[in-house]
């Protein structure tokens, strides 16, 4: 982080930082003066939504930054099923934004690399809606690397 970060926080919103998951009980602003790996609540998602292969690889993501307890194994996911990606999307944009997501987390920036997924998901929505004939997503490849 090259600059301070200042985030503001409303009452009773959760931040997780460093693995640890913090509340707040009223209106806050939380300045961070050197490098933090942390996720807003509202960035956070939950399982069930994890219902497309780039959600999934989102969720797995998180798990890298919010649970350091669990990070290598959570990498080790995040590698087979990026790969998985990569193999099966023949997107231009969703393969070059993979690489990008790949480098970021290799370089331990995982929240910049949820906000480059995220960024894919109007790309990956309209994919999946499209009609047009594609190279299928390999739900079963997904699943077999633990993705869900």
């Amino acid at each position: 982080m090259k600059n301070t970060l200042k985030i503001s926080l409303k009452p009773n919103e959760k931040i997780y930082i460093n693995g640890a998951v913090v509340r707040v009980d009223r209106k806050v602003s939380i300045e961070f003066l050197n490098d933090v790996q942390f996720l807003l609540e509202n960035h956070v998602m939950q399982p069930e939504k994890a219902s497309t292969p780039l959600r999934q690889l989102y969720f797995i993501a998180q798990i890298i930054l919010m649970t350091p307890g669990a990070a290598e194994e959570a990498r080790a996911m995040f590698r087979k099923s990026l790969s998985l990606l990569l193999a099966n999307f023949t997107d231009d944009g969703i393969l070059a934004g993979l690489k990008e997501i790949d480098r970021l987390v290799g370089e331990d920036q995982v929240y910049d690399a949820l906000k480059a997924i995220r960024a894919l998901y109007p790309i990956e929505a309209m994919i999946l809606d499209s009609s047009a004939p594609r190279r299928p997503v390999q739900r079963e490849a997904f699943a077999a690397a633990g993705a869900r």
